[in-house]
């Protein structure tokens, strides 16, 4: 018996069974296959009009802010456009519309994804319109994950594209930010001041030019400031007056927070009460990040009660934050996960009536040995490969599941002690005192920072054909001004023939080594090597930090597991503890 069980678990025993059978069931049915029916009902049909309804409903409920409901229904008019080719601009709309939902619930990684699938398309689609959007909304996902070199390159694409002078400056305004996060202010002058002396007209909305306009004047005034010139205030009160005219509060909390900015130096209660006016803005428009950076410049301007108080407040909000960005991408992966199945189950439903009617037609030419045999060997073949599929990806899968989960919990459980401490230190400590609130702002300080990351650390890995670039910036997330990272041998792997659960794995692995460098070595060098023989990879580790000891308990749990993770992929780990300065190893895999 134990003999015959794993000769059935040969893959080779596998083809030959599905073989023999294909062949059977091509002589035994291939006249009812070929029936007028069959062929009529495999006829591709228009499906144009039914897309154009679903698209127009979900831009609907896109309108009236119910993104759950237009995300849905955009996945519908998206699975309706297969095959794309015949529905090209429908399907990069579709995407894009939900691109655009997933930007603005924060999920960038998402947001990305959906982008990345438009990209092949867009050479294909009849509208420049759309081309031109996919580009500033990729931009716009860039500046948001601080991209600042690829948001100015899709910037710059996209402003090739701009078909009216209006669009041009509303783009070299967004190009501004980037300078501004560059520390570019003269450039940014250089570029914005020809454009507010036109002021740029909308061609049918005023509104829309007073706003971008005001806009414009925000990005000058504040660089004004920022290179010394006496317009700074002026520009931004010009801009202020718009804003009020218009009520456009969004845009009140970016002029009000250069005002406290402005006036932070020479007049410290004019700037509170900007920064006031700022937090009140921010509430208007329920923007929970636009009331935690309120929030923020009030902890700095205030002191006592006050500076409990809004610490308190800016604590409550980070957590809002946090707990309403997992929501929301938990929503939308229902949403997909749901899609799917309902898709699954319609095509099951038209195969088993289509079977059905088949079936009618065969029992008047077949007899009840034939039928034996065939159920015989469809439902044999079906055990196998289910029974073979789900053992082996059981098998390799659970390790690296449980480690998805290890970490997700660490950084949660991390982040609420540092949540804890921080609440603890303030209740504690009198916060009038310079040294203790410099040391308090220093923590909410690195709150802020775990919270920005904490969606990306813990988000699906693309192993897809962007796996490269996701591993290549999950590695330049390390970097630092005293530390340099070395790659070698990325680009020569043939990552698309490598399976998806081993590519998972190499990612986390190296993830956990420079996680370990950056907390405990101290190293200023690390080199990654990546080799290619034959159908094996051999990834090379090698930094020049403090030698590891064996003693550190952290450091231990590290190698253990990352021992764990490559043996789930039943490769090799070696671990050179002969070297007397840094840390060296390398583990090895089969494509």
């Amino acid at each position: 018996m134990r003999r015959a069980y794993q000769f059935l678990k040969k893959k080779t025993f596998l083809k030959f069974l599905l073989l023999i059978l294909g062949v059977l069931f091509a002589i035994l049915f291939v006249k009812e296959f070929n029936t007028p029916e069959i062929k009529a009902k495999q006829k591709t049909q228009n499906k144009s009009t039914e897309i154009k309804k679903l698209i127009d409903k979900a831009d609907l409920f896109f309108e009236k802010g119910q993104y759950q409901s237009a995300y849905h229904t955009y996945n519908e008019a998206i699975f309706l456009c297969k095959p794309i080719d015949n529905y090209v601009d429908d399907y990069v709309y579709a995407l894009l519309s939900q691109a655009n939902i997933q930007q603005n619930s924060s999920d960038f990684i998402a947001c990305e994804e959906s982008l990345t699938k438009i990209l092949p398309y867009l050479k294909k689609t009849k509208k420049r319109s759309l081309t031109y959007n996919t580009y500033t909304i990729l931009a716009y996902n860039y500046y948001f994950t601080y991209d600042n070199k690829n948001a100015l390159l899709y910037h710059k694409k996209a402003l090739k594209l701009a078909s009216t002078s209006y669009k041009k400056a509303v783009i070299l305004n967004d190009i501004s930010l980037i300078y501004q996060n560059q520390g570019k202010y003269k450039e940014v002058v250089d570029l914005l001041e020809p454009l507010a002396i036109k002021k740029i007209k909308h061609k049918s909305d005023s509104q829309k030019t007073d706003n971008s306009y005001s806009l414009l004047l925000n990005s000058l005034g504040y660089c004004y400031y920022k290179t010394g010139n006496p317009k700074a205030l002026d520009c931004i009160k010009k801009a202020l007056e718009i804003q009020l005219r218009l009520n456009e509060n969004f845009e009140l909390v970016s002029t009000y927070n250069i005002l406290s900015i402005l006036y932070a130096e020479k007049d410290p209660k004019i700037s509170k009460i900007y920064a006031e006016k700022q937090y009140d803005a921010a509430c208007k428009v329920n923007s929970s990040s636009f009331k935690a950076n309120a929030l923020a410049s009030l902890i700095e301007k205030s002191k006592g009660r006050e500076l409990k108080k809004y610490s308190e407040t800016y604590m409550k909000i980070i957590d809002s934050i946090i707990n309403g960005r997992q929501q929301a991408q938990n929503q939308f992966s229902t949403i997909k996960y749901t899609s799917k199945i309902d898709k699954e189950e319609n095509l099951k439903l038209k195969i088993l009536k289509a079977e059905n009617d088949i079936q009618i037609e065969r029992q008047k030419n077949r007899n009840i040995i034939s039928y034996v045999i065939i159920v015989f060997a469809i439902g044999l073949t079906i055990f196998l490969t289910i029974y073979l599929f789900l053992k082996r990806k059981k098998e390799k899968n659970i390790a690296v599941l449980e480690s998805e989960r290890r970490i997700s919990k660490k950084l949660h459980d991390e982040l609420a002690n540092d949540v804890y401490e921080t609440l603890a230190y303030a209740k504690n400590t009198d916060l009038e005192i310079e040294a203790n609130k410099e040391n308090f702002l220093i923590n909410l300080d690195a709150i802020y920072a775990r919270t920005r990351n904490i969606s990306r650390e813990n988000s699906v890995i693309s192993t897809n054909e962007n796996y490269p670039l996701a591993l290549r910036e999950m590695i330049s997330d390390f970097k630092m001004p005293e530390l340099n990272i070395l790659l070698n041998g990325l680009d020569d792997i043939s990552w698309n023939k490598i399976e998806k659960n081993k590519k998972i794995v190499l990612y986390r692995v190296l993830q956990e080594l420079l996680f370990n460098m950056k907390k405990h070595s101290q190293a200023t060098l690390v080199s990654i090597v990546f080799k290619r023989k034959a159908k094996n990879l051999t990834v090379l580790y090698t930094d020049n930090g403090n030698r590891f000891n064996g003693e550190s308990l952290s450091i231990k749990t590290g190698l253990q597991n990352i021992e764990s993770l490559i043996k789930t992929i039943n490769g090799s780990f070696t671990f050179d503890n002969t070297i007397q300065k840094g840390f060296k190893l390398h583990f090895t895999f089969r494509f």
